[in-house]
Parts: structure tokens; sequence; C-alpha cells
């Protein structure tokens, strides 16, 4: 199986951009609208020969009820299922409170997290990684997705923090799922097969 890779962050800090980035597609929405992803997003992207998943997901923070609350849960089903998180902060916003109490539930998956800093165009990187190096989620790495300043060596640093696939052989070609078919003396296995 490939490596998940969930993007997380409030709404607005770019992570349909960087879901963008990573895939080569433009098939997740991108407005300066908050609320305009819902639902979980898939797609694949590739570092040389490391292929992943990676998920976009809606803003969480705003949890209220209705959208909001069903928007939440979809994020939360995308951490279950995540080998990785990536927490996308705004650097043009600053560290909020809203960032902090994502962080605080982050840290409460056990779930390996990197901290990327987005929109750092035009400011100093030194500076944001010591405003958001508050969050005690490791060293913040700053990025641009919108330019694409930064996200090899975010993608880099992340899959190398992800276990080996269990999916390759010995001749490091990927082996896919093994399938087994049993079942009683004459009841059609190998006409199955």
């Amino acid at each position: 199986m490939l490596p998940v890779i969930v993007l997380v962050g409030r709404p607005n800090v770019g992570k349909s951009t960087l879901f963008n980035r990573l895939t080569r597609s433009r098939d997740a929405l991108v407005a300066d609208q908050p609320g305009l992803t819902r639902d979980r997003q898939y797609g694949i992207g590739k570092l040389g020969p490391k292929p992943y998943l990676v998920v976009d997901t809606g803003g969480i923070g705003n949890a209220g009820e209705g959208v909001e609350l069903l928007m939440e849960r979809q994020v939360r089903a995308a951490i279950d299922e995540a080998d990785h998180i990536l927490f996308l902060v705004d650097a043009k916003s600053g560290s909020v409170a809203g960032d902090q109490q994502i962080a605080q539930q982050l840290r409460r998956t056990g779930k390996a997290i990197t901290l990327a800093v987005n929109k750092c165009e035009n400011l100093d990187p030194e500076i944001v990684k010591a405003e958001f190096h508050m969050l005690g989620l490791g060293e913040p790495q700053p990025v641009s997705a919108a330019h694409g300043r930064g996200i090899t060596g975010l993608i880099g640093d992340v899959l190398a923090r992800l276990p080996e696939s269990d999916n390759v052989g010995d001749g490091g070609q990927e082996r896919g799922t093994l399938i087994a078919v049993v079942g009683r003396p004459n009841v059609g296995k190998s006409t199955l097969v």
C-alpha cells in the first residue's frame, strides 16, 4: 500500500494548493473563500521513485453544527487513515489560537506530524520558523505552495520519516496484494483462478 499523507489545517491556509502541487494536478478547487473543500480528496503524488497517497481535507477549528461538523468528521476520518500528518499553517496570519488547538489535537493522535508554514514568499524564513516553533511539533518547514518553494524538501523529509513499504519484494518491485483461494475439494477453486 502507498503511504498516506493527510493535509490538515485551518481554513484558507493553502491545503488545496499544496494538494494540487503534490499531485501535479488541478483536482482540488482553490479560491480565497473558506469552506470550499468539504470532503476528503485523494490523489497520488510521486517524489523520484517513491509514490504516495495525499489527502486534502477541509479546514478545521470552527466545528459548530451542520456542514462544519460534518467537515470536521471527514478530517478526523482522514487522520485515522494517515501514516503521516502534514499540518499546514499560514505565515501571513501568524500563529493563532486555532493553530495551537489543532496542534494539541494532532499530538493526541500519536501519528507522525510535520509542521509546514505556508505562504512564506517574501518573508524571512528564520523569523517564520521561530514564530511557529512554539507549537511544539518539531522544526517548522517554510514553504510556498503557490510558488512551489520548499515543497520537494518538505515531501522528501516526510517520506524519509515513513517506514519502508511492506509491499516491495526482494527485487525492489511492488508485490501487490496477495490473495489465497481456499475451499473444499472440487468446488471450483482452479476454475475461479
